[in-house]
């Protein structure tokens, strides 16, 4: 059995509540490389280091890509919304011990599903796990997102890491 000491127990508490668990878009920006149209990750609301992020995408009939994805119905676009999970990816790759600074390009995408439309109005909540890290390189992950707590898309991410 192994038991820790106060001042053991202190020091992780304090390790711990130090770590910062959400970020700004403001603090989002200075980690990833994303500008308008395709910044598409408004807030990170939950962060384990080295484990999973949750991040909010809240979409506006503003966005760029409504007017001709549909006019008459609005729908974001499925490869936009696989891409705002990959920001979200791309958070926690960002913050991996020697990571920063370094941009994880998407080198795949397995078993994604798409459940119902994310539309105008809507605050997709996307939640991702690294499932694996090899080499510095490759990192695999999982996604999923929700809109009013229902499932709406899920699938796996593969990121390679561009030099």
């Amino acid at each position: 059995m192994i038991t820790m000491t106060d001042a053991q127990i202190n020091q992780e508490q304090e390790q711990h509540s130090s770590t910062q668990t959400t970020f700004t878009v403001e603090e989002i920006r200075e980690l990833l490389p994303h500008r308008f149209p395709f910044a598409l990750v408004d807030r990170i609301i939950d962060y384990v280091p080295g484990q999973k992020a949750v991040g909010i995408k809240n979409v506006t009939i503003n966005e760029p890509f409504f007017p001709g994805h549909i006019p008459t119905r609005p729908i974001m676009p499925g490869v936009l919304i696989v891409e705002s999970m990959a920001q979200v990816g791309g958070v926690v790759l960002s913050l991996l011990p020697g990571m920063k600074g370094k941009f994880f390009a998407f080198a795949g995408i397995d078993k994604v599903r798409f459940r119902r439309p994310v539309i105008p109005g809507d605050q997709l909540i996307m939640t991702v796990e690294l499932l694996s890290f090899k080499q510095k390189r490759i990192a695999k992950m999982q996604g999923h997102g929700t809109v009013d707590g229902n499932l709406v898309v899920e699938g796996e991410m593969l990121f390679s890491r561009m030099d």
